[in-house]
């Protein structure tokens, strides 16, 4: 399973670790996410989701069923 945020797209950055030497070696940033499952009332079913913290917040704040318009809109989810 890719380590993809259904929501907002987010996924893993590359980078270097740099040591005292400056020596540099490649390394990843994993995006911080979690599985959680949805109750949507419009459609009267769960839906299990691997969200990001920040989708986490937006889900929050504007609700499951707007931010899933949203992300339909930008082609992000089916």
């Amino acid at each position: 399973m890719s380590k993809v945020c259904e929501i907002t797209g987010k996924k893993a950055m590359f980078g270097n670790n740099v040591s005292f030497s400056v020596n540099k070696t490649r390394r990843r940033f994993d995006v911080n996410l979690s599985k959680k499952r949805f109750y949507i009332e419009e459609e009267n079913r769960w839906v299990t989701l691997k969200v990001s913290a920040r989708a986490l917040k937006s889900i929050n704040k504007k609700g499951i069923s707007a931010v899933l318009k949203e992300a339909k809109a930008n082609g992000l989810t089916k």
